[in-house]
């Protein structure tokens, strides 16, 4: 520690005044990024994974652990819906800690409540337990889960502008997010394959604690440091320079950032809708559980693969606006698509390729929207205006799943259906054109109304003497998109110095 703190010390940031009077003062500054990051960054990626796992655990076998534990569907839909009835009231507090107590604090924290309540849902099944305690305990342990979720999901906006470079920060914050719906992927696929029949539903309780508890140990020993010594770009030396009461009423007053947490945060609605219910949805029409869960597969790895892709066109381009209009154009017509196919008989291609698209251009959405919503809230705080979108798309997530199982109608004769329960046979037709009607509405809004500047990498450019940035409004030159798209020679040269001299300071 002694060398690093010695090495930060030699790096300090250098501020050049200008020999002839300027009504600006010009800056510049020396970064540094730490080859730690990724570590930090991987410690992330395995929580948040760990922590969508442990939230859908039971959806793609709803009807086996309603069997189990002696319950009906809806109150299996509960251990899901806990998670977003926690996270609405908790967010708050989870943005003001990130802000205010650190990366480190908080992510320790989120690793212990994750893995007391993944132990605790094993401990429910175990023999000692009588039956109708079992969904209780469950119960309890997930709401722990729950807890941790706002802790991880608000941090990767915050780690990539704490540790992570300019044309890092899209890319870094796309593996960190990406790896919420990679869990999902997980849980929809071997969640079936697990259980298989209701007895082994302890062994899958069990095997999903296993990987919580080592991410645990992971995060406590392995994670030293909230923010590096040195910043590594212009914004992370003034994260979270607003007050939190004030960065509030902020982002309140501003337009964009209202559009922006109102229409993407029923996008999150819908994508927790189609993952917490679709099992339901596919049973009634004759798709066995294995089916349903391969099109959860498809849904999250295509939405991973088009994260990838979109990521990193947007690091070099820059084009937060139009990459996350586009998206959410064909997002909807997606869902429009899965609301008529899923309500077929007999047609596995067209509701897989359904959802693979909806997968490409829906998750894609959401590393991009949470940057845009730090670009359009600058400088407010990166937990703080990604977090009050996490919320919106929690209340909103809530309203929907309810209004959807409202909507639905017994059905008087389902003799294709694959559903094990009972009450299972339900027709999802009017709540699967309603989801696909909030989707489209909401894109619609979007598209016409969000309009706003790149406020942080305006304060970035003015900082190391550039030109500021040009907004979507305005007209692009080449020579601007080049200064953006490509680091400065000082800030690649001075990278490489740091990650050189780090390996001679752990040496």
């Amino acid at each position: 520690m002694e060398n690093e703190d010695n090495l930060s010390d030699e790096f300090r940031v250098h501020v050049v005044i200008p020999s002839k009077p300027s009504p600006i003062l010009e800056k510049r500054i020396v970064f540094k990024v730490y080859k730690r990051r990724w570590f930090i960054l991987f410690v992330l990626c395995l929580l948040n994974c760990s922590n969508s796992m442990l939230w859908l655990t039971f959806a793609p076998v709803a009807d086996q652990s309603a069997q189990f534990m002696g319950v009906t569907l809806d109150q299996i839909n509960w251990l899901s819906i806990i998670y977003m009835v926690v996270a609405i009231p908790l967010s708050f507090g989870t943005t003001w800690m990130l802000d205010t107590l650190g990366l480190r604090i908080t992510l320790v924290l989120g690793s212990w409540l994750n893995m007391l309540g993944a132990v605790l849902r094993f401990v429910s099944v175990l023999g000692s337990l009588v039956s109708a305690a079992k969904f209780p305990v469950v119960m309890g342990g997930q709401t722990l889960c729950a807890l941790a979720q706002p802790l991880v999901i608000f941090t990767p906006t915050k780690l990539a502008a704490l540790w992570f470079p300019e044309h890092q920060r899209a890319t870094a914050n796309m593996i960190a997010s990406m790896s919420n719906p990679l869990g999902i992927l997980v849980a929809s696929i071997f969640s079936p394959m697990i259980v298989g029949t209701t007895n082994n539903i302890s062994s899958l309780l069990f095997i999903y604690a296993v990987p919580a508890a080592i991410i645990c140990f992971l995060a406590t020993v392995g994670i030293r440091d909230s923010s590096p010594p040195t910043p590594p770009s212009a914004s992370a030396e003034s994260s979270t320079s607003e007050p939190f009461l004030e960065g509030i009423m902020l982002l309140l007053r501003n337009k964009a950032y209202m559009i922006l947490l109102l229409c993407f945060g029923s996008g999150i609605a819908v994508f927790t809708c189609f993952s917490t219910l679709l099992e339901q949805i596919m049973c009634v029409r004759g798709y066995p559980n294995d089916f349903a869960g391969l099109c959860g597969g498809l849904f999250i790895v295509f939405g991973i693969v088009g994260a990838g892709f979109l990521g990193l066109y947007v690091d070099k381009t820059k084009k937060f606006i139009e990459a996350t209009k586009v998206n959410m154009s064909f997002s909807a017509l997606a869902c429009i698509a899965f609301s008529v196919v899923s309500q077929m008989r007999n047609q596995r291609i067209a509701v897989a390729v359904v959802c693979s698209l909806f997968g490409f251009f829906g998750f894609s959405i959401y590393p991009v929207a949470m940057e845009l919503s730090v670009e359009c809230s600058y400088p407010v705080g990166e937990a703080t205006s990604a977090g009050l979108i996490f919320i919106s798309g929690q209340i909103q997530s809530v309203i929907y799943i309810l209004l959807l199982q409202g909507l639905t109608k017994p059905m008087a004769d389902s003799p294709f259906s694959t559903c094990s329960a009972g009450d299972a046979s339900l027709s999802w037709r009017v709540p699967m054109l309603v989801m696909a009607g909030l989707c489209s509405a909401f894109t619609c809004c979007f598209v016409i109304f969000f309009h706003t500047e790149y406020r942080r990498l305006d304060a970035e450019a003015q900082a190391i003497g550039k030109k500021p940035t040009l907004t979507a409004c305005q007209t692009v030159t080449s020579q601007t998109l080049t200064t953006r798209q490509t680091p400065t020679t000082s800030q690649t040269d001075n990278t490489q110095d740091s990650d050189q001299k780090e390996e001679q300071a752990s040496g």
